[in-house]
């Protein structure tokens, strides 16, 4: 078995060059973007006009407990247009990050408890992102440069 630790070290070295970690918080940035903006679209017309059918399925649809619908339909339209374009610059990935899951987290728990999958594969993107940032390849990289310390 010992024989073939070279072969699988020289395979993992490759496949590490062709998909290093600042390609992959890329791709996850823009992913997950991607999934959040969309769904923002459809709540509004033209630029950011919130639909009255978007208010309609807050009131019933999507009711959150503590939250009174008017409000919850302004932030999560807000959320999903803000986020999603920072999480594309690269800009306070972690933080946006951060409130996409919280929001998936609420959307889990209030609104579609029986979506666990869909919500576990938006967590399984976003959790890296909060735990190493946006990469190599963001705007936080250049505007916060890690401490060679």
């Amino acid at each position: 078995m010992t024989q073939f630790l070279p072969l699988r070290d020289a395979v993992v070295r490759r496949i590490e060059a062709l998909l290093p970690d600042a390609l992959l918080l890329l791709v996850a940035r823009l992913g997950v973007a991607a999934i959040f903006f969309q769904s923002g679209r459809t709540k509004v017309e033209g630029v950011i006009t919130i639909t009255d059918s978007t208010y309609e399925l807050f009131r019933t649809e999507y009711a959150l407990p503590l939250v009174p619908p008017g409000i919850a339909a302004t932030m999560a339209t807000w959320s999903e247009h803000l986020f999603p374009i920072l999480l594309v610059l690269g800009l306070f990935t972690r933080l946006s990050a951060g409130a996409l899951l919280g929001m998936t987290l609420v959307i889990q728990t209030f609104v579609y408890p029986d979506a666990w999958p869909t919500h576990l594969s938006w967590a399984a993107i976003l959790l890296p992102l909060i735990a190493h940032g946006g990469g190599a390849l963001s705007m936080d990289a250049l505007i916060f440069p890690r401490s060679k310390m």
